[in-house]
C-alpha cells in the first residue's frame, strides 16, 4: 500500500476503499458451460494495471479465486466478480475492459446486477478521475447501465456512504428475482486503537502471521483459509476463504492521523451480532459505518429488524440507522461511535 504525498508534504494513505461487484448473467438463460474463472490470469493482471495496483498473492477453492492486490482484493467465482480497492486506485476505468473479457472467455453477455459502494473520502482532492467525486462516478457507471440508481446514506457533512446499483422501474424488468441466498456484511472503521494498530506495523511483527494471530484475526470467522499479507512498513490486508466458496476480508491503514480498517464477509448467518462485536472488540474503533445487504432468501433477510433493536454495541452507541430496499435485496445502513470518554 504505497503512501501517495498530499499537498502539504505529509504522507497520506486513503485506506477508504471503492467496492465494485457485479454479477453475470446470459440473455437466453443458459450459464452451465459459462465461468469468470476462465479469464486468463494475464488479462486479469492487464486489467490490475488500469486500476492501478496488482496481484501480491493467490489462494483459490473449487468456488472462488481470491487475491490480495497491492491495494486491498479482488474475488472471482463463477458469475461473480468483487474488486476492492484502497488508496488512489481507479477501479471503474476498468468497466469496459472486463466487459470484453467476460464475453470473451467467460460466456456471459449481460449484466444480472451491479453494486458501486465507498465511504467519503479522508482526501478525496487526491483521487484520479472519475473518483474525485461521486456525482463523475455516477455519470461513468451510466455510460454502462441504464437502469442505475444512485444513493447517499448518512450525513453528508461528517460520515456517509455511497451507493450505485441496479434498480429497475417496475415493469421494466420481469425476471424472477436471485433464487440463490446472498449476502454481505461490511463494517468500515475509523479513529482505531493506537496499540492495536501497532501490530500492523513491521516494528511490532515480523510477519503478516503474526500479526493475525496476535490480533486475534483468526477467530473472527472460523475455518476460513486465510491469506495475509504485511506491508512495508506498515499496513495489512488478508483474503479468507472457506470450503462453500464465502469470504471475508479485511484491510488496514494503521498510520495514527488516518487509520482506517474495513471487514466484509458473505459468511450467511440469521444474526450478524457476534460478529459485529468481535470485530469491534479486535480492532476498537472510534467509530464505524455498518451495511448489510441480504436479498429474500437469505438467512440474514429477518436481520434488519434485530439491528434496529440494537441501539449500541457495548460502547458504540448508534447515531443514525437507514433501509433501502432494492428489486432483490434489502440494505441497511447504520453509524455507531463510541460514547464521549
Amino acid at each position: 500500500m504505497a503512501e501517495s504525498e498530499g499537498s502539504a508534504g505529509v504522507q497520506f494513505f486513503e485506506g477508504v476503499e471503492k467496492l465494485l461487484e457485479i454479477w453475470f448473467t446470459r440473455t437466453d438463460g443458459n450459464t452451465k458451460q459459462c465461468d469468470l474463472r476462465n479469464i486468463p490470469r494475464q488479462k486479469l493482471e492487464s486489467l490490475l494495471k488500469i486500476v492501478r495496483c496488482e496481484v501480491i498473492s493467490f489462494v483459490c477453492n473449487d468456488q472462488v479465486d481470491a487475491y490480495v492486490l497491492s491495494e486491498s482484493s479482488m474475488f472471482v467465482a463463477r458469475h461473480r466478480f468483487i474488486l476492492k480497492t484502497c488508496g488512489t486506485t481507479t477501479p471503474l476505468q476498468c468497466l469496459k475492459p472486463l466487459m470484453l473479457l467476460v464475453e470473451q472467455y467467460a460466456g456471459f453477455d449481460e449484466v444480472e446486477d451491479v453494486f458501486y459502494s465507498r465511504k467519503n473520502f479522508k482526501r478525496p482532492d487526491l483521487q484520479m478521475s472519475p473518483h474525485q467525486a461521486f456525482e463523475q462516478e455516477v455519470a461513468l457507471l451510466d455510460t454502462f447501465f441504464k437502469d442505475g440508481a444512485a444513493y447517499c446514506l448518512g450525513t453528508v457533512n461528517h460520515d456517509c456512504w455511497y451507493l450505485y446499483t441496479l434498480n429497475p422501474l417496475e415493469g421494466e424488468n420481469n425476471k424472477q428475482p436471485y433464487q440463490e441466498p446472498d449476502q454481505t456484511l461490511e463494517i468500515l472503521m475509523s479513529d482505531l486503537d493506537l496499540e492495536v494498530m501497532s501490530i500492523f506495523t513491521r516494528e511490532e511483527s515480523s510477519s503478516a502471521a503474526e500479526a493475525t494471530q496476535k490480533s486475534g484475526i483468526e477467530k473472527l470467522i472460523p475455518n476460513m483459509k486465510i491469506d495475509d499479507f504485511l506491508f512495508e512498513p506498515c499496513g495489512y490486508s488478508m483474503n479468507g476463504i472457506s470450503k462453500n466458496g464465502c469470504y471475508m476480508t479485511i484491510h488496514i491503514t494503521p498510520e495514527p492521523d488516518f487509520s482506517y480498517v474495513s471487514f466484509e464477509s458473505n459468511v450467511p448467518q440469521a444474526s450478524y451480532k457476534d460478529v459485529i462485536s468481535r470485530v469491534l472488540e479486535t480492532f476498537h474503533p472510534g467509530k464505524f459505518v455498518l451495511t448489510v445487504f441480504a436479498n429474500k432468501t437469505s438467512p440474514a433477510a429477518e436481520f434488519p429488524r434485530e439491528l434496529e433493536k440494537t441501539p449500541a454495541f457495548g460502547d458504540w452507541l448508534r447515531h443514525d440507522i437507514q433501509y433501502c430496499r432494492f428489486k432483490n435485496y434489502d440494505l441497511t445502513y447504520a453509524f455507531y461511535s463510541k460514547f464521549p470518554s
